[in-house]
């Protein structure tokens, strides 16, 4: 069995089954119903690579429950550097800039086709952005503008390419590729390269 371990949350039991069925080749799955639960695991099992998060999870059914995004929250503070990726029932443009907000680096609905969810997955892995295809785009406009050449490279990361990846199809140097991203940084206020993603679709600047 791999050793790379994911945490799927989700409180409908054959949605977590499905889950496992896709990735129990390649991972050691765990599963939980809801945020706190999923915390407990962290302290009782040890620590994950890769956290699936229903972004509709209910919690435990008690005051202050964990929400899907504080759920991320949680997750992120208690081992920072999980790779998270936020589950939607569909493919929702405010679900994802939530996700995103609150730390996810990737969002993947439960109606898209099982290989979206490998690439989120795998996105996630290397604190890669990757959002769901089906998403739908918001109207182009918003206070917050960006060269062509910016939003090119935006939107890559937010399709899940590395900076590698970045640099090979667009044919320049990694160091150009990362003084690009200083820009974009910069432009959109970001803290980081997540949260720029989260800003460009918010404000429509890419899909």
């Amino acid at each position: 069995m791999s050793e790379t371990r994911c945490l799927v949350i989700d409180d409908q039991p054959l949605v977590r089954l499905g889950l496992r069925h896709l990735l129990n080749r390649g991972y050691e799955v765990e599963e939980t119903g809801n945020g706190e639960d999923a915390l407990q695991l962290l302290t009782d099992v040890g620590d994950f690579d890769i956290a699936i998060v229903d972004m509709r999870v209910q919690g435990g059914g008690n005051p202050g429950s964990l929400s899907g995004a504080g759920t991320i929250r949680a997750l992120l503070k208690a081992q920072p550097g999980l790779g998270i990726v936020a589950l939607g029932d569909r493919p929702e443009r405010h679900l994802a800039r939530e996700a995103i907000a609150a730390g996810a680096t990737a969002y993947v609905a439960k109606s898209s086709a099982p290989g979206h969810l490998s690439r989120a997955v795998e996105a996630a892995s290397e604190a890669e952005t990757f959002i769901d295809p089906a998403t739908p785009t918001g109207r182009r406009g918003g206070g917050r503008t960006l060269t062509k050449r910016q939003r090119e490279i935006l939107q890559m990361f937010a399709d899940g390419q590395s900076t590698a990846r970045v640099a090979k199809r667009l044919g320049l140097s990694g160091e150009t590729i990362k003084t690009h991203v200083k820009q974009i940084l910069t432009r959109l206020e970001a803290r980081d390269r997540a949260h720029a993603v989260a800003i460009g679709l918010r404000n429509s600047l890419i899909d």
